[in-house]
């Protein structure tokens, strides 16, 4: 585990839970944070080095590390990850994989050049309740879908200290949030022709609110609204010739479908969970390293490029630039 904060706690909970795994080594800016982290989760190891912004050097030199989760901002993930997979190991990075295209085509690259498995860790992805409403979906239950709706917002206190405030971090609704609503339109309509964007940016120059629209072909659209200026539903709605489907809150993690097809019969279905939800990327990660896959079917890497390019592509229309970008 590459970090100790937030997301780290989180994913390292259901990671302890991970048949045949075994917590090898955590690496942190801090040696505080990384030796109190890994007596808290049972980590055989803990290093820190000097200087503190390569803190993972020793961790990625471990010969009992086979396989990395890069959990720290956003706007370090290509380093980090570049510098794993020139050290031999298998990648799991945190979304996004990247803060742009460029980055996330390096990767990708070196990815398949080293001959190793690198995957953004989009959990959404491969959770109970995602994989049956795209099943539902794609099946025809619901007829062919004309149009899809997602939001995700929350009123975030201004904090120019925490990264989601920060543009050398990558902060902002596009990284944290915009990606799950980008997700379920890809995953349900695929690649649009064509992207519109508009939002506001802070004083200092982070989103703080965008709406996106995905045009198609064949008039289909998906509108996204993101914010981090006020509190949504946020969940999912895809309307089809036949009926229509909902997921339940939060659309990153939903509990609950509920959806009605040709007899308008309106049907709920539950997906209870008792991890944190993350265990099952990490079974997949797991399952495609064990069968020698460099990628996931589930979240292969042309994906992830091309939704990180839709995302720059947002970004140009938005004035929106980072750090990495130059």
């Amino acid at each position: 585990m590459v970090a100790t904060g937030r997301i780290a706690h989180r994913v390292t909970r259901d990671l302890a839970l991970l048949e045949g795994a075994v917590l090898q080594a955590v690496s942190s800016r801090s040696a505080a944070a990384a030796k109190d982290f890994a007596g808290q989760y049972g980590f055989a190891a803990s290093y820190h080095d000097q200087p503190a912004e390569n803190g993972y050097a020793q961790l990625f030199a471990d010969p009992l590390v086979d396989v990395v989760y890069i959990a720290t901002p956003h706007a370090q993930h290509f380093e980090v990850a570049k510098a794993a997979l020139e050290a031999g190991k298998h990648v799991l990075c945190e979304k996004p994989l990247t803060v742009n295209a460029r980055e996330a085509r390096e990767l990708t690259s070196l990815a398949g050049a080293r001959k190793l498995f690198l995957m953004e860790a989009v959990w959404t992805r491969f959770l109970p309740a995602t994989r049956r409403a795209l099943d539902l979906i794609r099946s025809g239950g619901i007829g062919e879908v004309r149009w899809l709706q997602a939001d995700l917002g929350f009123a975030a206190a201004y904090d120019p200290q925490d990264r989601l405030w920060d543009p050398a971090a990558g902060g902002g609704a596009l990284l944290d949030l915009t990606v799950y609503p980008l997700t379920w339109a890809v995953s349900t309509l695929g690649f649009p022709a064509g992207i519109t964007a508009e939002g506001r940016l802070n004083q200092d120059g982070v989103d703080v609110q965008n709406t996106v629209t995905l045009h198609y072909p064949d008039g289909a659209a998906a509108q996204l609204v993101s914010s981090l200026q006020s509190n949504s539903p946020g969940t999912v709605t895809v309307s089809g010739t036949k009926g229509w489907l909902r997921t339940g809150s939060p659309l990153y993690n939903p509990r609950s479908l509920q959806y009605s097809g040709a007899g308008g019969v309106v049907r709920t279905e539950a997906f209870p969970e008792e991890t944190e939800g993350f265990i099952h990327e990490l079974r997949e990660a797991a399952r495609c390293i064990r069968a020698g896959l460099q990628e996931s079917p589930l979240m292969p890497w042309d994906e992830s490029v091309r939704i990180m390019q839709l995302l720059d592509d947002v970004r140009e229309q938005l004035g929106l630039r980072y750090a990495n970008d130059s």
